[in-house]
């Protein structure tokens, strides 16, 4: 339920025009938040995220995240417009864009990598976010190996032990974080600015053409790491892969590298759905183990 009179309120103080709420309708978008398309008395339109009031650090970093995307002025994402409280719920309130034009994969990849050339001193962020509804820590870090055992396989193997997964899960895991440098030994990943949580269902395109980015997992981390995600769970077209190789070409282990960044987001799955995420896991790990014997 929508507390139109506060959200009104936050809206016309953010914009510096007043915002009568006309009328809003349920977009059925994510899993993890109640999504409103908001339709204003002056025409104006407003795409609004709704959690309870104690998921509204969440919300402060997905702004953060867009900006930080936004700054680069490659690709496109919402604009943030307005964060808070109202009542018992967290509000984010974004631009909204009308995603229903056809797929232009080609500019997404080349926009894509004109993101990626987005680089930082270090790896990591100014601030931990989340990962779907997970905690995602993203303290700073002079060295990628460092950083992906302790702050990502690490902190959701930490997750599996506490909601019971198995033990050879586990093991494999703790081996599997002890020979992390035998995938990197000619490769030495740069700390490039990734969207974080890049499946299928994070992108779009404007009615002109123009990709989208949105719910993002910003960090500084190995671009690859992006690109891993796009094809875990499909929705990327062979354009979007050319579009992306021809502006920066990988290097030639990303192949070896691909089920090793993966990993995280199946445990993050095995952590918030539990199912058969635990198991594809456990299978990863065994057949990352047996790709550096």
């Amino acid at each position: 339920m929508i507390d139109s009179s506060a959200i009104s309120d936050a809206i016309s103080q953010a914009t510096g025009q007043v915002f009568h709420l006309a009328h809003h309708a349920a977009s059925g978008a994510g899993c993890i938040n109640q999504t409103y398309h908001l339709h204003g008395q002056d025409g104006r339109q407003f795409f609004i995220k709704l959690n309870t009031a104690n998921r509204l650090a969440m919300f402060a970093a997905e702004a953060a995240g867009l900006n930080e995307i936004a700054a680069t002025q490659t690709i496109r994402v919402p604009q943030p417009i307005t964060h808070g409280i109202a009542g018992a719920q967290s509000f984010l309130v974004l631009e909204y864009l009308d995603l229903a034009g056809p797929d232009n994969g080609a500019l997404l990849g080349k926009q894509l990598a004109a993101l990626h050339r987005t680089q930082a001193a270090q790896f990591g962020w100014r601030q931990n976010n989340t990962i779907g509804d997970t905690a995602q820590q993203n303290e700073w870090s002079d060295d990628w190996i460092t950083f992906w055992r302790e702050r990502r396989l690490g902190f959701q193997l930490t997750l599996v032990a506490r909601n019971g997964c198995s033990a050879r899960l586990q093991q494999n895991g703790e081996k599997l974080m002890g020979r992390l440098a035998d995938f990197f030994v000619d490769y030495q990943p740069a700390p490039a600015l990734l969207h974080g949580d890049l499946w299928g269902g994070n992108h779009g395109y404007t009615v002109l053409d123009e990709p989208v980015l949105f719910d993002p997992a910003p960090y500084y981390g190995d671009r690859e790491a992006d690109i891993a995600m796009t094809e875990l769970f499909g929705g990327f077209g062979a354009d979007f892969y050319a579009g992306y190789r021809a502006a920066y070409p990988l290097h030639t282990g990303y192949a070896l590298r691909r089920d090793l960044y993966n990993l995280y987001h199946i445990l993050n799955h095995a952590n918030m759905f539990g199912g058969g995420y635990a198991r594809q896991a456990e299978q990863m790990m065994e057949k990352l183990l047996r790709s550096i014997s």
